[in-house]
């Protein structure tokens, strides 16, 4: 089995709700995204997957979408006043834990059809959180 991974960093903010630390305030992470693909076999090129589409596709979404905003649940009641601040804003329909943002990642690099394995999001240097598919 062939493995390729790449490493994203992009700054956020979120908060949790129905939690009692202080992460129910709203903060920021300088995280990392490490995006891990595999493949049986290689292309034509010897490769699984060129590091550049992974960013192309991957880091391009994390930019425009994740990369200095606040990810918030939808429910969340600071968005009303955020939006009148003109923040930029991502709203999940899920908390927006560590877990939920790796399985977010997750999910859109699967839909774009590479054949993902794992997300690992660091969300500081020695907490991260995993979402892959079960072996």
């Amino acid at each position: 089995m062939f493995r390729v991974t790449r490493e994203i960093d992009f700054c956020y903010g979120h908060r949790l709700l129905n939690y009692e630390g202080k992460c129910r305030h709203l903060h920021g992470h300088n995280g990392r995204a490490v995006i891990t693909i595999e493949d049986e076999g290689l292309d034509h090129r010897g490769m699984v997957l060129d590091f550049s589409d992974i960013k192309n596709v991957v880091s391009r979404w994390i930019d425009e979408n994740l990369d200095h905003r606040m990810i918030l649940h939808r429910d969340d009641p600071a968005i009303a006043m955020l939006q009148e601040l003109g923040e930029p804003l991502y709203l999940i329909d899920q908390n927006p834990t560590a877990e939920n943002i790796a399985k977010l990642i997750f999910d859109v690099t699967a839909n774009h059809g590479f054949p993902i394995v794992e997300v690992r999001l660091w969300e500081t240097p020695r907490c991260f959180a995993t979402y892959g598919v079960k072996k």
